[in-house]
C-alpha cells in the first residue's frame, strides 16, 4: 500500500507551537479575506433547487452560466477525466484552473461550458460543488454533487473515487466543528491516493485539507500542508497551483524568502490571473521589496479591469476586487503617497457590498481618514458604515466613529458610539460559523477604543493596560496582509504621546519598529520619543531615516514638514 506518511518537510528546527499560531493568523486572514457570505445574511436559494434568475450564494446563477473563452494564460491543468468531446476536456482543465486561482465566477463558467458541451461529464458538476461551497452555498453545492453521483456509474473508477471524496467534504463541511468528519474526509483522500498516487489534483486537496477546518482551500496551511504540495510538484513540475498553496504556507511559517519564491513562480505560470500578481505582491512586501509590491498589485488591478470590461462583469461580484485594491492603497499609504491611495480607497467604495465581510471591508476609508487626521471625514465615513444591511459593518463602523469622536475629543459621543458597536456583537456573531470567532477577529479593535477611551478619563492606569494589550497583540500578527495591524500601532503610539503615555509610546515605537523597520511611521515615532527623553541625536537621526523613507511620498504632507523643521533647528 502506498505510504502517504512518508512524504516530509523539513521544519528548519521552528517548533510546532510556532507552526499552530500562524495557522490561527492565517485562518483569521481567511475569514477577513474570502469567506465572503453565511447563510444568516446572504440569499440563498432554496432546497427546491436555483431557477435561472436565482443566486448561488452571492452570486447570480446566471453570471455563473455566462459563456465564456478558452484561455491560455491562467495556469496549465491537465486532469484528464472521462469524455469523448476535446473541447469539453478543456473547459473542464480551465474550471479546475480557475478553482485554484479562487476565481470562482470563471471556473463556474468554465465548468458550465464543458457540460453545454458533453452533459454527462461528471467532474464537472464536481468542480462546480466546489465553487458552490466555496461561495458558502451548501445547498447549491449538494445538488451538484447530486449530479456527479447520477452519473458515476459511466465514469472511471479514479473518477468514482473522486466522487466519493467530494461525498465526504460535504459531510465536513455540514459540520465544521466535527473534529470526526474531518478526518473521515482526510481519510477518504488518502484512500483515493493509495489507489491512484500519481493524480495531483488529490494530493492538492490532500493538502487543502490538512488545515484546520475542512473549509480550507489552500490558505492556513503550514508544514503539513507543504509536504502534499511537493509530492504535487514531484509529480507536475512547475505546478502553478502547488506554488499558489505553497506561498500560503511559507507565509503562514514566517518563510518570506520562499513565499516570494513562490509568488514569482505563480504569477509566471499564471500571469493573466489577478490573484497570482497580488501573491506575489504580498510577499515582496514581506521582503522588503515594497515598490515592487505596489507594482504587481496594480499589475492585478489593471488585469481586473480588463476583464470586467470584455465579459461585462459587475466588479462588484468579485470577492478579490476590494482586497487588492486593500492591499494596493495600504502599500501607497506606507510609501506616502496619499492621494494615489486615497483615489484607490474611493475606487473600492464605489463598489457595492454583496455579504458581510464585503460590507465590513469598507472601513478601509474610515481608517484611512482617521490616519491623515481628517476626523470630520472619517466620521462620515464610520456613520455610513452604521447604516449598512450587515450588523458585522454597523459595529465596525461604530467602533470606527469611537476613534473619529475621540480624536475630536468628544468624549461623551465616543462612549455612546462604544455602546452602540457592543449593542451590534451578538447580531454580529452571526457572520462566524467556521474556526473563526467573531472576538478573534476584532479583539485588537475592540480593545484599542476601550483603552483609548478609558485614556480620555481618570482611569489612564487601565487604559494604558488595555492599549499595550491591544498592541502587543498586534505586533505578533506580521502576516502578508498585516498593514492594518501595523496602521492600528501607528494609532496607539500617536494616542499615545497626545495623552502624555510616553512609556506606552516608546514601547510601541519599539513594537512598530521591530514589525517593520522600513516604514517611515516607525522612525518617526521613535524620534518624537527620543526628542521627549532630550535625546537630541537619536531624534536626528530617526527623523533623517524617516525622511529618506518618505523621499518618493506626496509633497506638502504635514509630517515631512514637521521632519524639515525640526532637521533645522537640531542642525544649527
Amino acid at each position: 500500500m502506498f505510504d502517504l506518511r512518508r512524504q516530509s518537510f523539513a521544519t528548519g528546527g521552528r517548533t510546532e507551537m510556532k507552526a499552530v499560531y500562524w495557522v490561527v493568523c492565517a485562518v483569521l486572514c481567511v475569514a477577513i479575506q474570502m469567506h465572503e457570505a453565511r447563510a444568516q445574511e446572504t440569499p440563498h436559494h432554496t432546497e427546491g433547487g436555483c431557477p435561472e434568475g436565482g443566486q448561488v450564494g452571492y452570486i447570480p446563477r446566471a453570471v455563473l452560466q455566462q459563456a465564456i473563452p478558452l484561455r491560455n494564460d491562467v495556469g496549465r491543468v491537465n486532469d484528464v477525466v472521462t469524455t469523448k468531446n476535446a473541447e469539453a476536456q478543456a473547459f473542464y482543465n480551465q474550471g479546475v484552473a480557475y478553482l485554484h486561482s479562487y476565481v470562482w465566477i470563471d471556473a463556474a463558467r468554465s465548468f458550465n461550458q464543458a457540460l453545454r458541451l458533453d452533459p454527462g461529464l461528471a467532474m464537472a458538476h464536481v468542480g462546480l460543488f466546489r465553487v458552490f461551497a466555496n461561495l458558502e452555498d451548501l445547498t447549491a453545492a449538494q445538488q451538484e454533487l447530486g449530479k456527479a453521483q447520477a452519473l458515476e456509474s459511466a465514469v472511471s473508477a479514479r473518477e468514482r473515487r473522486r466522487i466519493e471524496v467530494t461525498a465526504k467534504h460535504l459531510e465536513a463541511l455540514q459540520e465544521l466543528q466535527s473534529a470526526a468528519k474531518h478526518d473521515a474526509y482526510k481519510k477518504a483522500i488518502e484512500t483515493a491516493l493509495n489507489a491512484d498516487p500519481d493524480d495531483v489534483e488529490l494530493w492538492l486537496l490532500r493538502g487543502n485539507a490538512e488545515e484546520p477546518a475542512a473549509n480550507g482551500r489552500g490558505q492556513a496551511g503550514t508544514t503539513g500542508s507543504i509536504a502534499f504540495y511537493e509530492a504535487a510538484l514531484e509529480r507536475s513540475p512547475d505546478n502553478f497551483a502547488a506554488h499558489h498553496y505553497l506561498i500560503h504556507s511559507y507565509e503562514n511559517i514566517s518563510r518570506n524568502e520562499e513565499a516570494a519564491k513562490q509568488g514569482e513562480r505563480y504569477a509566471h505560470l499564471a500571469p493573466g490571473v489577478p490573484h497570482a500578481h497580488h501573491m506575489w505582491g504580498h510577499d515582496l512586501r514581506l521582503v522588503g521589496k515594497i515598490d515592487a509590491a505596489i507594482e504587481q498589485f496594480e499589475i492585478a488591478d489593471q488585469l481586473e479591469l480588463s476583464w470586467y470590461k470584455t465579459d461585462g462583469l459587475d466588479a462588484s461580484l468579485d470577492w478579490h476586487r476590494p482586497h487588492n485594491l486593500d492591499l494596493l492603497s495600504r502599500s501607497l499609504q506606507h510609501e506616502g503617497r496619499m492621494g494615489e491611495a486615497e483615489r484607490y480607497i474611493r475606487e473600492a467604495m464605489e463598489l457595492t457590498p454583496k455579504t458581510a465581510f464585503g460590507a465590513y471591508r469598507q472601513k478601509m476609508l474610515a481608517d484611512f481618514l482617521i490616519a491623515r487626521g481628517r476626523n470630520e471625514e472619517a466620521l462620515a465615513a464610520a456613520r455610513a458604515m452604521q447604516g449598512s444591511t450587515w450588523a458585522l459593518a454597523r459595529f465596525e463602523g461604530h467602533l470606527l466613529a469611537v476613534r473619529a469622536l475621540l480624536a475630536m475629543n468628544k468624549v461623551d459621543d465616543a462612549r455612546a458610539a462604544l455602546d452602540a458597536a457592543e449593542k451590534e456583537i451578538p447580531g454580529a456573531k452571526k457572520a462566524f460559523t467556521g474556526v473563526v470567532t467573531f472576538e478573534r477577529m476584532v479583539e485588537n479593535q475592540l480593545s484599542e477604543a476601550k483603552g483609548e477611551a478609558l485614556l480620555r478619563t481618570t482611569d489612564k492606569k487601565q487604559g494604558d493596560e488595555l492599549l499595550l494589550k491591544a498592541a502587543e497583540s498586534l505586533a505578533s500578527h506580521r502576516g502578508a496582509d498585516a498593514l492594518e495591524e501595523l496602521y492600528l500601532l501607528e494609532h496607539i503610539a500617536r494616542v499615545s504621546r497626545e495623552q502624555q503615555q510616553w512609556e506606552l509610546a516608546e514601547r510601541t515605537a519599539q513594537m512598530m519598529m521591530e514589525f517593520d523597520p522600513k516604514y517611515f511611521g516607525a522612525h518617526y515615532a521613535a524620534a518624537l520619543v527620543a526628542e521627549h527623553n532630550g535625546n537630541a541625536a537619536k531624534s536626528h537621526q530617526e527623523m533623517a531615516a524617516a525622511k529618506q523613507l518618505w523621499n518618493h511620498a506626496d509633497p506638502g504632507l504635514p509630517e515631512l514638514a514637521q521632519i524639515d523643521a525640526k532637521l533645522l533647528s537640531s542642525s544649527k
